[in-house]
Parts: structure tokens; sequence; C-alpha cells
């Protein structure tokens, strides 16, 4: 290839592509909107999957470095009813086939692990288009340009890459999560600590709940679920308002659970839960394609990090392999991921209705025990 591959995205999918891409010799620039590796939290806790997730990391040569991030017990899970009542209570078993990571950690892995010129930070991509035989032009906010003959859009929900393959665009579902931390939990908020266990906490009901993750250092991570429209929400520009609207959802439930609201310690931040019409694909587009949400957003089940680092290190041998044949390369990679991405996809909505659905907290419980 004349010209480095360009990825748009340095999130945990871009850079494993980038990583897979740098262990075979071939030149890769990752374009990233955000100013550094530091400009915004990273996310939480990830579950890192036998079956694809890591996999990646190995093709990355990042088997031993993630096996170095692990925290120890961390896949321990419980359920609790609205009064606090424990209904299910499963210990870390210690076999690791889910071993969970910060996010935030892993991305620094990966980082860590490339050329320091590879990702060009505060490049904001405002424009895309072909420019015939397979090449790209992209316009940066920042007034530069780039252009390349292999383009992937590993930029996430709302890509600026996909509207050159497709049309399709992110839709809501109808519910959305509000975030919150609680730091040094065990001193300060021993109540909440205590009930939320050793892992990953789950307060189900239908169409609500609270569900909360335990990180380094004592905090907790949470994510609060709630079942309507968009305009439902407040600005939450104004922290404290959005606070008390989130918890008056919860008005009767246990103080150790809504606590998890009520004593956040930092600003609610709203997330919205949007996909992609599922089996999202496109036609073969010369010398473009794209990667993880980019191209097959779906709702969260713990598999999108995992899908997202199989994209990238599936699209690197797949290029490695076709070094000198673009469209191989891509035909290949799409050939294994559109039917991939749809069952996954599939397999997502079932989990969420599971989860939020009409049955739950027994069809979450039966979906942790195996019985679903």
């Amino acid at each position: 290839m004349t010209d480095p591959v360009v990825v748009v995205g340095a999130g945990l999918g871009g850079l494993t592509l980038a990583r897979v891409l740098h262990v075979h010799g071939i030149p890769v620039t990752v374009y990233e909107a955000e100013s550094s590796p530091s400009a915004r939290t990273q996310g939480g806790m990830l579950d890192i999957h036998e079956r694809n997730g890591q996999p990646a990391l190995e093709a990355a040569g990042l088997t031993d470095g993630f096996r170095a991030l692990i925290l120890e017990g961390r896949e321990a899970t419980r359920i609790l009813d609205r009064t606090g009542k424990v209904l299910l209570d499963e210990p870390d078993d210690g076999t690791g086939t889910r071993p969970e990571v910060q996010r935030g950690e892993l991305r620094g892995l990966l980082l860590d692990s490339l050329p320091a010129d590879t990702v060009r930070w505060g490049h904001k991509v405002t424009g895309a288009r072909p420019l015939g035989d397979g090449r790209h032009e992209l316009t940066f906010a920042n007034g530069t340009t780039a252009t390349t003959g292999l383009l992937v859009g590993a930029d996430g929900a709302w890509s600026r890459i996909r509207p050159l393959v497709s049309a399709a665009v992110p839709e809501y579902v109808g519910t959305s999560f509000v975030e919150t931390f609680l730091f040094d939990a065990d001193t300060r908020h021993p109540s909440t600590a205590k009930a939320a266990g050793g892992g990953a906490l789950f307060a189900p009901e239908p169409g609500k709940g609270i569900q909360a993750h335990r990180e380094s250092g004592g905090t907790l991570h949470t994510y609060v679920v709630l079942s309507k429209p968009q305009d439902w929400f407040t600005d939450f520009a104004d922290g404290a308002a959005a606070t008390a609207q989130i918890a008056a959802e919860f008005e009767g439930w246990a103080p150790e659970l809504t606590a998890l609201i009520t004593d956040g310690e930092t600003p609610p931040v709203l997330r919205p839960i949007n996909t992609l019409p599922p089996g999202h694909s496109w036609p073969r587009t010369p010398g473009v394609t794209l990667l993880g949400d980019a191209a097959h957003l779906s709702v969260p089940n713990g598999e999108g990090a995992n899908l997202a680092m199989q994209d990238g290190a599936d699209l690197g041998r797949a290029i490695a392999a076709h070094a000198d044949d673009v469209e191989a390369a891509l035909a290949e990679y799409e050939r294994a991921l559109f039917p991939r991405s749809a069952e996954a996809a599939t397999e997502a909505a079932r989990d969420f209705d599971l989860c939020f659905g009409e049955r739950t907290p027994h069809s979450l419980i039966n979906l942790l025990t195996g019985q679903a």
C-alpha cells in the first residue's frame, strides 16, 4: 500500500486494529477528535470474553499486559430487589472466563503499544468524501485534511464515516442510563458498599433499575436505568434537579440502593440508548469499511467492547493477508462481520429484555444462571 491505513476513532476497536497492523509492519494513522488520552473518562468495567475479546488481544500481542490489568474478584454478581433483599449472590469463582478490567486502563495498554505518532489527537472529522479509485479525503475541524486508500470508521455510534457506505442512523430504543459515581465507598458509604458486594450489582424492575460495579480504589460506578421518552429527562446542566427527578422514580426503595443516585459525587450524566437496525450491513464500497459501534451499534449486554476488538483484530489480519489488494481484504472482513454482528445484535436485544423487560428480575436471574 502506498498510503498508511487511516482509522478514525481511538477507541478499543480502532486501537486494536492499529496494534495488529503495527505487529504486521503495516503503517497506520489514527485520527481522534479528543484532545488527549485523558480528555475524558473512559467508562467503567469491562468483562473480556474468551471467545472474542481475549483472542483479539492475543492477536495484538498484549495478553500478558492485559492479564496484569485484571481486577480479581470483580466477576461476582448480586441481584437485589427494591427492599435490598438478595435474590442471587454469585461469587467470583476464580475461573477467569470473563475477567474484569477498567476500560481506561485497557485503552492505555493499547495506546502504549503503538509508536508515539500513531494517534493524531485533536482531529475531529467534519467531512469525508470519495476521490475515486477507493481513495478518500478527510477534513478536520482544525482546518487540515488527509487522504488515504484505506479508510476505517471506528468512530462510534454517530460515525462521520458511516454515511460513505450506509444511510442508516441510530434510533433511540426508549431507555436511558444515568451515570453516577461513589468514591471510597467502603469508608464513606459502607451500607451501599456492603449491598453492592465485590463485583456487579443489579436491582431491576420492569422498565427501571439501579446497577453498579465495584471498580478499583473502592469506587462504585452506577448506571440508573429508566425506560422513558428522551424528552422526559430534564436539562442535565442542572445536576441537582436531574438527580431529584431520577431519584423520585425510586421512592420507597432501600436507602442503600437509592444512595447510589442521591449521594453521587459527580454530576449525573445521561446516556440515551440508541441502536442501528439489527443486521445492519452495506454494499462493498471501495476503500472504506466500519468496525465496532459504527458498524453494529446495539443495546448494551457486555459484548460491545469485545466485538469492537474482534472486529479490529479480524480486519487487521485480513489487511495483512492481502497487503497488495485492499478490496480483497475488506471483502473478506465484511463476509465474516455481517452475519456475526447480526447474530450479536439479536442476542443483545434478547438479553436487554431479560434484564429490563416485564419478567425481570426473574428473567435476569435465569439468564445469569444459564436457565434463559
